[in-house]
């Protein structure tokens, strides 16, 4: 018996075919979540700014509106493009992300131990680099 068509009593099974389902689900609707926001907010920004000049004399870097998640979501709200973009590259980093944490899950769904460690281990060192390498 595969462990695709194991069962446990009385248990809730999990094979890997939908695994696989949902998480192709998962990684598309991340992925169109992204581009979706990242094209509505470069419509916004366009529209208020494209006739804009840039200035590429004086760098400016990025407002600290922009550098923390409440500063980011603050803006989207306010419909302001560059906010919208930030929530969409923000989206689009949480996609695999979300992906390693739904496989911890589907892991041990499948009382697969050795992989429900690696993909712990493997979380974990998502977590770390995005916190910027410290802890």
């Amino acid at each position: 018996m595969t462990r695709a068509n194991h069962r446990w009593r009385g248990r809730l099974t999990y094979d890997d075919e939908q695994f696989e389902r949902m998480l192709g689900l998962l990684l598309r609707s991340g992925v169109i979540a992204a581009a979706t926001m990242v094209l509505i907010g470069g419509i916004i920004y366009l529209i208020r700014h494209g006739a804009e000049m840039p200035h590429y004399r004086i760098f400016l870097g990025e407002p600290d509106d922009f550098r923390r998640l409440p500063g980011i979501v603050k803006s989207a709200l306010s419909l302001h493009g560059r906010g919208i973009i930030q929530i969409g590259f923000l989206i689009l980093i949480a996609t695999p992300v979300a992906r390693v944490v739904y496989s911890v899950f589907a892991f041990a769904l499948q009382r697969d131990r050795i992989y429900v460690i690696i993909t712990l281990i493997v979380l974990a060192v998502l977590a770390y680099s995005l916190m910027g390498g410290s802890l």
